[in-house]
């Protein structure tokens, strides 16, 4: 099989294409023909060298795929081969082939192509867990979510949308803060010429919000707590402008606030099927009726991972990025 490759850590120069063989399938696993594949942040860092694959994991680029149904492990029920399939990946998906857990995997509404449907594992999985699962945002809560306009940003819009509850949003250009109150934001705030603690404030009558999704980190992490309402829950799932700051705690414990993290990556199989499970009984059925859809912002070809990731890089997307296979 083609799989994309780089030979030493750094830019994106590095990325190309190669052949090697096909991924051998354990017994609870699924063989999956890839069409198309989602590009991510993390794959962007283990390029460079900060964000290595678990051991066990496929060393080839790549967390989300959608294709078809290749082959499968003994111990696999409820598939066949030729079923359309996406999945989120431990590593691999740059590749004609991906070997996945079965609990790991997805079907594809039929409404929705292979392009669409690769865009979907990584940031629906992130969201669901960090945002539902551990914060617990509920219908009449409000979310502050950093970066509106990333695959996760679009993903945690409509997600809380749709299931009951205001969300407000940062992003950095007033066309992607239209864009984003287009799927559903209450209000989008452009925080290269607002502040976002006066914003979230004013909009909320000086409540603060119930819930804040960041991937920013830096000088945000004092902020999220000032505009945060009393028992909220601060999740951070990465630190674009770094993880280390000077913060007062003093309103953290006035306020009652909850302030955790995780990496989606690193957990077992089994949480991952845990988080699919629910994914397919709360949000499927809204991607089947069409309340929730894939936001694509560009499709480039697998053999043009390197451009893919330089317009990641640059930071001009809104929604995801996605590598088509075939």
């Amino acid at each position: 099989m083609q799989y994309i490759d780089f030979h030493r850590s750094g830019d994106a120069e590095e990325l190309c294409l190669a052949s090697g063989k096909v991924p051998n399938v354990r017994k609870d696993e699924i063989l999956i023909k890839v069409y198309a594949a989602g590009v991510n942040r993390p794959d962007i860092l283990q390029r460079i060298g900060v964000y290595a694959p678990p051991a066990d994991a496929s060393k080839i680029l790549g967390l989300e795929a959608s294709g078809q149904v290749a082959a499968f492990g003994k111990d696999v029920e409820g598939w066949s081969v030729g079923d359309r399939v996406c999945a989120l990946c431990n590593g691999g998906a740059y590749a004609e082939y991906v070997a996945v857990p079965i609990g790991q995997c997805l079907p594809i509404p039929d409404n929705l192509s292979f392009l669409e449907a690769a865009g979907l594992p990584e940031t629906f999985f992130t969201v669901w867990s960090n945002v539902f699962q551990c914060a617990g945002l509920k219908a009449g809560e409000s979310l502050l979510v950093h970066g509106g306009g990333s695959g996760i940003g679009v993903t945690a819009i409509q997600f809380a949308k749709a299931l009951g509850a205001e969300v407000y949003v940062t992003t950095r250009t007033a066309e992607k803060c239209l864009a984003c109150e287009d799927l559903g934001a209450t209000l989008a705030i452009n925080v290269c010429e607002q502040d976002f603690v006066d914003e979230v404030m004013i909009a909320t009558d000086k409540k603060g919000v119930d819930v804040i999704l960041d991937m920013v980190g830096g000088e945000y992490i004092q902020k999220n707590i000032d505009c945060a309402a009393l028992n909220a829950r601060l999740v951070s799932i990465a630190f674009l402008n770094g993880s280390k700051i000077e913060v007062n705690l003093m309103q953290m414990m006035l306020k009652r606030l909850t302030l955790t993290g995780s990496t989606l990556r690193p957990k077992s199989s089994e949480v991952k099927a845990l988080i699919a499970a629910e994914l397919r009984q709360f949000i499927w059925p809204l991607l089947f009726s069409g309340q929730i859809t894939p936001c694509i912002d560009r499709i480039f070809n697998l053999s043009d991972a390197a451009d893919a990731h330089r317009y990641m890089e640059s930071n001009q997307h809104f929604g995801k990025i996605i590598l088509a296979v075939r």
